[in-house]
């Protein structure tokens, strides 16, 4: 290497020193300085990743050694002034020798991440918190105390933001808060049903000369499918060899349906909770390789299904989804059975088959925000339905008056209101004493009992003593703050 070029490099390198001290002194770095030769000879020194520290000697150092520059890189300024630029974050040393080999000053060296910004903006941005950070090699650890769930979370955002990696953040926040939400759901529903049924039925068998007429109409009841009742003849007319028989099929149905469920759940906040009370019914699936049917179950019953997360004092979201559903006959699919030879009578056979059974469902699913024992409606449904048909023979159906003798007419009409109403409510741990149960007071009846006035369980009087569990003392039912 040429003189212009060794003294182009050096200058190249000060100035590069020279900025990197500058932008460090403006970030706060300071300089380390080693005492006269009584001094330590070991020190530990930690380096803000890209960042320098400048070493101040005692004494003219001749080498310097750092045993891995790819974390630490060493400028020495002049004999006594050593700049350390922090690289990568790590762990490392460096060694100082002076003209006779002597070590002047060994370095244990730590390369960590400059965390004053990121704690700078939890001071600015989650205020209430008390969060500690530590740094783990390339990785930052979060600890202390957070208000509630969503600091959390906000705290574990900005630290991934920081560094630039989100699984370099490792989160051991505690939440201070009551982070348990008991959700009561009521699913309210009331359902009519008026259902009208009028046909006439008529049979005449007559003849006119030597030809013989037999007449016969039976008008069906299109909508509902079948007749509400059996006919019944009203009128029978035999003038001579003729006969004249008219049956008349009338029938009003009132139907009523009341529907109350409340399923109560509870889960803590970020964790998802399901509770289902109800059952499972077969479905036939497909067959496998031997033809055997292959059958899945479907649940059905009431169902509740949330997730809540705490957002501060007061404040709870809430992803819900409930339903109740039950069994109906209506909309079940028929599967006929196919015919097969008897192995025992060598005949063909029809096949038993199957039925299943369709749902009644309603079902609601959304996120909403409330406070600590506020409610809402989240769904609601109010509808009214009216089918009608009239079945009957053309032209003679539409006759005045007589022309009831020759159709029918069929008549549905539906009412439904549902509502469905939440409320959360943060809850905490109680003694067991304290919570009620559906079996409390309860006892079995003796045999005396059941015999001769039949009863199932004891019933107990004024004068009779109670069980312990029977009595109950101060507030009962759920413990909700």
């Amino acid at each position: 290497m040429s003189a212009l070029q060794k003294n182009f490099l050096w200058a190249a390198t000060t100035l590069f020193v020279m900025t990197v001290l500058m932008c460090s002194a403006a970030m706060g770095q300071t300089a380390v300085t080693i005492n006269n030769g009584n001094g330590p000879k070991s020190r530990s020194i930690d380096i803000a990743l890209n960042k320098a520290t400048i070493i101040e000697l005692p004494v003219a150092a001749r080498d310097v050694l750092v045993s891995d520059p790819e974390i630490v890189d060493a400028v020495v300024r002049t004999s006594r002034r050593t700049y350390l630029l922090g690289r990568k974050v790590g762990q490392t040393n460096a060694f100082f020798f002076d003209e006779s080999g002597n070590q002047i000053l060994s370095l244990e060296i730590k390369v960590e991440r400059d965390l004053a910004g990121l704690e700078a903006m939890y001071s600015r941005f989650i205020p209430d918190a008390r969060i500690k950070i530590e740094s783990i090699n390339d990785n930052i650890v979060l600890g202390g105390l957070v208000p509630n769930t969503a600091a959390a979370e906000q705290a574990r955002e900005i630290a991934a933001r920081y560094v630039g990696n989100e699984e370099q953040v490792m989160s051991m926040l505690t939440v201070e808060g009551e982070e348990q939400v008991l959700l009561k759901v009521r699913v309210a529903e009331m359902q009519r049903t008026l259902a009208k049924q009028l046909g006439v039925d008529t049979q005449a068998a007559f003849s006119v000369g030597e030809v013989a007429f037999d007449i016969f109409t039976a008008n069906p009841f299109s909508l509902v499918g079948q007749p509400l009742s059996a006919g019944r003849q009203i009128a029978s007319f035999t003038p001579g060899g003729d006969q004249y028989d008219a049956t008349i099929r009338a029938l009003e149905r009132t139907g009523l349906l009341r529907t109350l469920a409340e399923p109560n759940l509870t889960a803590i906040s970020g964790e998802s909770a399901n509770f289902l009370a109800g059952g499972e019914f077969p479905v036939p699936a497909s067959r496998d390789r031997d033809g055997n049917v292959i059958v899945v179950f479907k649940p059905f019953g009431v169902g509740l299904g949330f997730t809540p997360v705490v957002l501060g004092e007061g404040r709870i979201s809430l992803k819900v989804s409930t339903e109740v559903s039950e069994l109906s006959n209506e909309g079940a699919f028929t599967l006929q059975g196919g015919v097969f030879i008897d192995p025992t009578t060598g005949q063909l056979s029809q096949g038993t088959g199957i039925t299943i059974p369709a749902l009644s469902v309603r079902r609601a699913e959304t996120t909403v925000e409330l406070p600590s024992g506020g409610s809402i409606v989240m769904a609601g449904l109010l509808e009214e339905s009216t089918r009608s048909n009239i079945d009957g023979v053309p032209g003679a159906k539409d006759l005045p008056v007589l022309g009831q003798l020759f159709r029918s007419r069929d008549y549905q009409n539906s009412e439904t209101e549902l509502v469905v109403i939440v409320t959360p409510y943060l809850v905490g741990g109680v003694n067991q004493e304290q919570l009620a149960k559906p079996t409390d007071g309860y006892a079995t009846a003796s045999d005396i009992e059941t015999a001769l006035i039949g009863r199932l369980n004891a019933v107990y009087g004024v004068d009779k003593k109670a069980p312990r569990t029977r009595t109950l003392q101060g507030p009962v039912g759920y413990i909700l703050d």
